[in-house]
């Protein structure tokens, strides 16, 4: 899932300052599961600026919410098109993709972040999100057994370990585990060592954002293809 952090509330305040009638939008999947902006999350920050604004003595103020189920898909988008064109602003508490599909939406009205979107990740503990996949475009999860290399090392090393480091913790940040030791244990436990005898070639790139916005197309899932 997309893992993604509130921003402060000063940020937000500050955001939407020279609005007078602004709408939280919150997102009902990735960050409601992670605790950022769904509709419970998107309430409380609402209730929170506006007294942040009424002790900085700004009056006239209104905040409204509302919370669709996907803001990265139009037709969750469509219904609150309508009541967004009442608000000066919207504060969107979704993803980073969240707020572009919501400015691409209502191109006449500002979309400002309430969120810092971190990364594609998984829930490891109570309130802790780990990162596990840096959407790198050419996924080599096979070539290592199941654990990968360029998300959970600190030197996104292909061909590690590095030799940094100690008692299977990484030399970067000892609170991390090392991840070639993960991957050194996760292969051994599924019969897979003989995969980490070669070296492993070098990472392709160019499936990466160095070539601009990636898309994928899917012919089979257009009904315009379909009826061919």
């Amino acid at each position: 899932m997309i893992v993604a952090e509130r921003k402060p509330v000063s940020e937000i305040r500050d955001l939407i300052a020279p609005h007078d009638r602004v709408l939280f939008l919150g997102c009902g999947t990735c960050v409601t599961v992670c605790m950022a902006g769904g509709a419970r999350e998107v309430s409380l920050m609402a209730a929170v600026v506006r007294m942040a604004a009424e002790l900085g003595g700004r009056t006239g103020l209104v905040i409204e919410e509302a919370t669709v189920e996907r803001q990265c898909e139009i037709l969750f988008l469509d219904p609150i098109a309508e009541q967004a064109a009442g608000y000066d602003a919207i504060c969107s508490f979704g993803c980073g993709a969240g707020v572009q599909h919501v400015a691409a939406r209502l191109p006449q009205t500002p979309v400002h972040p309430g969120l810092d979107t971190q990364f594609l990740g998984v829930l490891e503990g109570d309130g802790v999100w780990a990162e596990r996949c840096a959407g790198c475009g050419s996924c080599r999860l096979a070539e290592f057994s199941g654990l990968c290399p360029i998300a959970r090392c600190a030197k996104r090393l292909l061909n590690g370990p590095c030799g940094g480091s100690q008692v299977g913790r990484c030399e970067i940040d000892p609170a991390l585990p090392c991840a070639w030791q993960l991957i050194y244990e996760r292969a051994r436990a599924v019969g897979a060592l003989d995969r980490l005898q070669g070296v492993a070639e070098v990472q392709e790139w160019g499936k990466a954002l160095d070539g601009g916005p990636r898309r994928v197309v899917r012919g089979d899932q257009s009904i315009a293809d379909l009826r061919r």
